[in-house]
């Protein structure tokens, strides 16, 4: 008797999803709440777990569909053996569904080991694959069950150890699928990748935020020197008493919610003809994703320690990797901090995330030459960037804000006597 697998509540107000990547084939055997599909919604990835153990039957949508909550999505024949192959009928049903939704969207797979067991990559591993010509059968993946993530393959690529050798005559060839997406020199190859529902909702609030806010950016620069002076001193401390690695984020979250205190209109939001303001601090923080950033938030930052920002940021960027951020952690926010630093940038505009006011830029800290008691001195130097929506907040508010929040940084005695 086969079991129908349905797509699940995916949170309020959400009623669709795309199917983003089959974990499981027809054929091969699942267990009792083992993922056997990945949905993909307009904040984050979800999983379908298997709803009976069994065998995987039919393959209802292919990736790529649209899904309703609710829709069956798959058929699992509970207490069946595992046959080598789908039915023809499944297959074509199957083959024709990913090429309506773009061929290059299908998982590629490669051996593992030399044999055995095929390994399935998702859109965005392919992608980094591709780029980085690196043979994914040799890259241990720290994603969910193993699988490999994007992360997975850059640093496999920037430690050079799963480069794709050339064939020899005492050589195996790489795998077939490995070997087609890497661009041959001399070559003008492309590859169409439908986008994803995530990255269309970026795509449209994002674009929505320029034509509705009055959007302005204003800098500064801070000065790194007691901060990374008192991480230095204390990481080892803060690490073996509260379990968690002291970064910087801590003290910019801590920073942000004394200077917000101070000015509630980068904490508003404009709702109608009313402004809004919050006598509380939600903190959207940008971690990295497999399928790009998302933005969970930190509830009531202002009342969290600093090593309670970092447990939380820590546990954020862990579960956005494995995939398994909830829809609500998601939700509401009332400012935003996106550290670009981490990925080198010098500097740049952010963009507001509505129906936020304020959005804070961090990037990369590197020496540069300052005067100090009438003296150039080489000093770590981080430029900030706080982009606002001139409908609400002033430019001298914006400018005050940034001042406290770099006087709180460059002092961060202030972050303890609350000045």
């Amino acid at each position: 008797m086969a079991t129908d697998v349905v797509v699940p509540t995916l949170g309020e107000s959400i009623t669709e999803a795309t199917l983003g990547q089959w974990l499981k084939k027809p054929g091969e055997a699942v267990q009792l709440d083992e993922p056997i599909a990945s949905l993909e919604t307009d904040k984050v990835a979800v999983e379908v777990p298997s709803p009976v153990a069994g065998v995987i039957g039919e393959l209802v949508v292919a990736e790529g569909d649209t899904v309703n909550v609710g829709a069956v999505i798959a058929r699992i024949e509970a207490g069946a053996s595992a046959v080598t192959s789908a039915t023809p009928a499944v297959a074509d049903r199957t083959a024709v569904g990913q090429a309506e939704a773009a061929a290059p969207a299908e998982p590629a797979s490669a051996p593992v080991d030399g044999g055995g067991d095929p390994l399935t990559l998702s859109p965005a591993v392919r992608r980094a694959v591709l780029e980085h010509g690196v043979d994914p059968s040799k890259i241990k993946g720290t994603g969910k069950d193993g699988r490999l993530t994007k992360d997975d393959v850059l640093a496999a690529a920037q430690a050079g150890s799963a480069r794709i050798a050339t064939p020899t005559a005492s050589a195996p060839a790489v795998a077939p699928a490995a070997t087609a997406l890497v661009s041959t020199a001399g070559s003008r190859g492309e590859e169409r990748v439908k986008m994803t529902r995530l990255r269309k909702t970026v795509a449209s609030r994002l674009k929505e935020a320029q034509n509705t806010a009055a959007m302005l950016t204003t800098f500064n620069d801070v000065d790194m020197t007691a901060v990374i002076e008192a991480r230095n001193k204390y990481k080892d401390l803060f690490e073996k008493k509260h379990g968690v690695r002291l970064g910087f984020m801590g003290f910019f979250v801590k920073a942000a919610c004394m200077a917000l205190r101070d000015i509630p209109a980068v904490n508003a939001s404009i709702e109608g003809d009313e402004i809004v303001y919050h006598d509380y601090v939600d903190v959207s923080v940008a971690v990295s994703a497999p399928n790009g950033l998302v933005v969970p938030v930190i509830r009531d930052a202002q009342t969290l320690s600093v090593a309670e920002i970092e447990k939380t940021i820590g546990d954020f960027g862990a579960r956005a990797k494995a995939g398994t951020l909830k829809l609500d952690e998601m939700k509401g926010g009332t400012f935003t901090i996106s550290n670009g630093g981490v990925f080198g940038s010098l500097m740049s505009t952010p963009i507001i995330n509505p129906p936020q006011s304020g959005v804070l830029g961090l990037h990369r800290i590197e020496e540069r030459p300052v005067v100090r008691d009438g003296q150039i001195v080489a000093r770590p130097m981080m430029y900030l960037a706080l982009s606002y929506d001139h409908r609400l907040i002033d430019g001298r508010e914006a400018v005050t804000f940034l001042v406290a929040l770099k006087n709180a940084i460059e002092d961060p005695t202030r972050l303890l006597i609350d000045l």
